[in-house]
């Protein structure tokens, strides 16, 4: 199997790269940085630098075609829906919305006699979330996307599917552990604990939980499940 990463650099990206590659997967990983992509593959991926909100660099991505592509590359920073700029505000639909549709698009073109497409959305694609208006709006606009073209791939023998993990123990969560900390002018334990208050089970999510869920959803088993925002939250969602 043939199995495409992006933002396999660090975080969810790299649990997920390497959890393909460990069953026996050709992976390839992409980021914009090729230092963080080499200690992801320890020589044991392709590693691609690419922009995934370049048009012609996600184009060049698929050369050949992959059996999963998985649009895990994605941004978010906290900030007051007041003091969002427009800037601010096109970057994160152009990394985590315009990317994502990229990336299924030349994804798809390669597709032929089956295939799995997978995006790494959030809970906050099924529920808002306070001072993350521009990230919500995105992975809400991801999920529609993914239920879109699920519609159109099922007689195809494709599917397409969004995991939508709650706060995961990554570089993302620790920038939202520090905004916490600062906001409310408490320490980093207690920011951790705010941060997982909405988490039954009271605690970050591992990146391999997640990278097992995307293993599941390439695997024949998983061919009924389709259109499907499977959500990885100890039970939030």
């Amino acid at each position: 199997m043939r199995v495409l990463v992006t933002g396999g650099g660090s975080g969810i990206g790299r649990a997920i790269a390497r959890a393909f590659a460990e069953s026996g997967a050709d992976v390839t990983i992409t980021g914009r940085r090729e230092d963080a992509l080499e200690e992801t593959s320890q020589g044991r991926m392709t590693c691609r630098v690419a922009d995934i909100t370049n048009e012609g660099a996600v184009g060049a991505l698929f050369d050949r075609p992959f059996h999963t592509v998985i649009a895990n590359a994605g941004a978010g920073s906290p900030a007051a829906l007041t003091d969002i700029t427009l800037a601010d505000w096109n970057a994160m639909l152009a990394v985590n919305l315009t990317g994502t549709f990229l990336t299924f698009r030349e994804g798809l073109r390669g597709m032929e006699g089956g295939g799995r497409l997978i995006a790494v959305a959030s809970i906050a694609a099924l529920k808002g979330a306070s001072h993350l208006a521009a990230y919500t709006a995105s992975k809400h606009g991801v999920l529609g996307l993914v239920r879109a073209t699920a519609q159109e791939v099922a007689r195809r023998g494709i599917t397409c599917n969004a995991i939508c993990p709650g706060f995961v123990d990554t570089p993302m969560a620790d920038a939202a552990i520090a905004n916490t900390m600062q906001r409310l002018d408490i320490d980093r334990e207690a920011a951790i604990a705010k941060v997982a208050a909405g988490n039954p089970a009271r605690r970050l999510i591992d990146p391999s939980e997640v990278a097992a869920t995307a293993l599941f959803l390439a695997s024949p088993g998983a061919a009924m499940v389709n259109g499907h925002a499977l959500s990885v939250s100890g039970g939030e969602v």
